[in-house]
């Protein structure tokens, strides 16, 4: 199916945004759950590959992209929806997942940093939505078990906020619930969740995982060289 792209856009410093939907290979796929459980995941891929030099989501790793692997392990999980925030490059980068089941939206914001990403994502979630998850689009090797694991953790406690941890680092993705949703679209620049979780620790659910891949993302050349041999 060919892909079809739009953009979202922040408007100015209030965070009012206008929004135009934006799919690649259909609305995305619509996983069933209990109601009031629903979580869906925002995959941050806007950005530049500054440090990398080329685009990093499209590198190979085994079979698949940074991205593919990436975005499938997302999909075999328990999330209910996979949004995925392009930008810089989009119509290149779209290609290998335009037949995944994700929905794609296309910030053309993006040079102004992580926080308006997160906003032209959210403005895509469903609106019987739970918790959102926030992904990055360069750490292919958090596996779906450990998804999994920080989304049952989730539903299991009261608690607002998820984080992954290994071996007393915390990591990558994280939840949010649905509350912190104005929180998050008043974010600006290259501020990312992380300053709402300093703002709000007693709400923070920490959940030990066994995967060291919460705390890789593919940035560098030689960060990708090391990661790739680890396949081979």
């Amino acid at each position: 199916m060919q892909s079809e792209l739009s953009s979202s856009r922040a408007d100015g410093p209030t965070g009012k945004h206008r929004v135009e939907p934006v799919l690649a290979g259909g609305p995305g796929r619509e996983r069933g759950g209990v109601a009031g459980d629903r979580i869906e995941c925002i995959v941050l891929a806007a950005g530049e590959s500054k440090r990398m030099g080329r685009p990093k989501l499209l590198l190979r790793l085994g079979q698949s992209t940074v991205l593919e692997q990436t975005v499938d392990n997302l999909l075999n999980s328990e999330v209910n929806r996979v949004i995925v925030v392009l930008g810089d490059r989009a119509e290149e980068v779209v290609k290998p997942i335009a037949n995944r089941a994700v929905a794609v939206a296309v910030n053309p914001d993006y040079r102004r940093g992580m926080s308006t990403s997160i906003v032209a994502g959210l403005s895509l979630i469903n609106d019987k939505t739970r918790a959102v998850m926030l992904a990055l689009a360069d750490q292919p090797f958090i596996d779906t078990p450990t998804v999994n694991r920080l989304i049952d953790e989730f539903r299991a406690h009261n608690r607002g906020i998820a984080i992954p941890v290994y071996q007393g680092r915390r990591g990558h993705p994280v939840i949010f619930a649905i509350e912190y949703k104005e929180e998050l679209l008043r974010l600006r620049g290259d501020a990312g969740g992380k300053l709402i979780i300093e703002q709000h620790p007693q709400d923070v659910l920490e959940v030990d995982v066994d995967c060291e891949g919460i705390n890789i993302d593919i940035d560098t050349e030689d960060g990708y060289q090391r990661e790739r041999s680890r396949l081979k």
